[in-house]
């Protein structure tokens, strides 16, 4: 499953616990003076897809048309906010926004639903096992009010799976009902395991995911919360290297961005920035050597302009490198470093050609993910993390919550972690990443 138009109706349905069996406590705020709450009926859908053509099709064949949930808060809600304790847990790496996320999390139970027991799971899904010694934060409004200010997360974190019968085991001992997991593809198909065995066991548990991949490869989303602030301080980075380039004879700034499987850091960052000469990315394979390789096209760059700026995802090249072998904690292959690598070859084929030249390698990566979220993703953060707790006192569970077509709504978690979002190399994307930087579009 790669687009929206290969998906059924029928995987679109999110499950729920059962019916809302008491009046939401948000009956107590207005609308809008005079107004009764606004809240959102299960008949409220979004098309998956807008593609007339599919859509008509669909429609003579007599199929259903995709559609997802609209997120928002529900009149009738599952769970009584005086009995539910809620559990947050951050997994995975870094990425701008996951303390905001716990916090308008905390802000939005706490103060609209009432619910006074949370617990902040600490060092991702090790901190619900006994053996590591974790004892669980108890979170407060004001243990939260200005953890925003800050990268990183107050939770810490850790990569890798953990038993989900354990953490079952800890959620049904602690008597908590909601249960958040803020984490990237792993994490959430961990979440989906967390899911099934509570339904095995007849557990009235909400797991809700909200999906973070700085990366922004998630599939069927607008975009992952931290992206934003990502590649604004990877244009930063650009900004230095084109100086450094500028200042001298045959400058080279060469930059590697995070991005393992898919370059949209790289992509996003050059456009913003328009500086940049040579965009490589993972989705679009590239030779080095050869007549019409990308050090040929360097050297080209170089004698005709002076200076070049260069932005290389760190997933991209792979093949020229050895494989590693090894592996993270979370099964994700250690990859080899491209910008090393990029670096080293570029300066022996400078010296080979007898061409001056001087390179400047920056990699900003840690830089990137671990500072604060920008206005953009904190207010993203805000609406992701007040949308999952709507779904979750309604009920839901197995889902994440996310923007798509500039809506939030909810997504089944096996339906978004079924594959990768990636850039398409005959996409609108990537065409206008060519026509900014002039390259050409292969290296081979």
């Amino acid at each position: 499953m790669s687009s929206a138009s290969d998906i059924n109706a029928s995987e679109l349905l999110v499950e729920t616990l059962g019916t809302g069996n008491f009046d939401s406590p948000l009956h107590r705020f207005s609308h809008r003076q005079g107004s009764p709450y606004r809240f959102i009926t299960e008949g409220e859908r979004v098309l998956v897809e807008d593609n007339i053509n599919h859509i008509r099709a669909l429609v003579e064949s007599g199929q259903e048309i995709p559609s997802v949930e609209v997120a928002g808060p529900r009149s009738r809600i599952f769970f009584d906010p005086e009995l539910t304790g809620m559990a947050v847990v951050t997994c995975g790496g870094l990425c701008p926004g996951l303390n905001n996320v716990i916090r308008a999390l905390v802000l939005e139970a706490f103060y609209r639903y009432g619910i006074r027991r949370i617990y902040g799971i600490q060092n991702g899904f090790r901190g619900f096992i006994p053996e590591y010694g974790y004892e669980p934060l108890e979170l407060s409004p004001d243990m939260v009010a200005n953890i925003h200010h800050f990268g990183g997360t107050i939770l810490s974190s850790s990569r890798g799976r953990q038993d989900e019968g354990r953490i079952v085991d800890w959620l049904e001992r602690k008597e908590v009902g909601l249960l958040f997991v803020i984490g990237g593809d792993g994490s959430q198909r961990a979440a989906l395991d967390i899911h099934k065995e509570a339904k095995r066991r007849g557990a009235k548990i909400s797991v809700i995911g909200i999906p973070k991949t700085i990366d922004n490869d998630m599939l069927f989303l607008d975009k992952s919360f931290g992206f934003e602030t990502a590649f604004s301080r990877a244009v930063e980075a650009i900004t230095c290297a084109h100086a450094e380039a500028k200042g001298v004879m045959n400058g080279v700034g060469l930059v590697k961005v995070m991005g393992r499987h898919s370059g949209f850091i790289a992509c996003h960052a050059a456009l913003a920035r328009s500086d940049v000469n040579f965009v490589l990315i993972p989705e679009v394979p590239f030779e080095m050597e050869g007549e019409r390789g990308f050090l040929a096209e360097l050297v080209k760059r170089l004698h005709s302009r002076h200076h070049s700026v260069i932005v290389i995802a760190e997933g991209a090249g792979q093949h020229l490198l050895q494989e590693t072998g090894k592996t993270d904690a979370s099964g994700n292959q250690i990859l080899g470093d491209i910008g090393i690598y990029m670096r080293d070859r570029i300066e022996a084929y400078l010296h080979e050609k007898g061409v001056e030249g001087h390179l400047k390698y920056m990699d900003p990566s840690y830089l990137i993910r671990s500072v604060p979220a920008d206005p953009q993703d904190s207010l993203y953060c805000s609406r992701l993390a007040q949308s999952a707790v709507h779904a979750a006192m309604a009920g839901k569970t197995g889902m994440i919550v996310g923007r798509w077509r500039q809506n939030y709504v909810h997504m089944p978690i096996h339906l978004v972690t079924a594959s990768r979002q990636v850039v398409d190399a005959d996409g609108d994307l990537w065409q206008s990443v060519l026509a900014c930087t002039g390259q050409p579009a292969y290296f081979n």
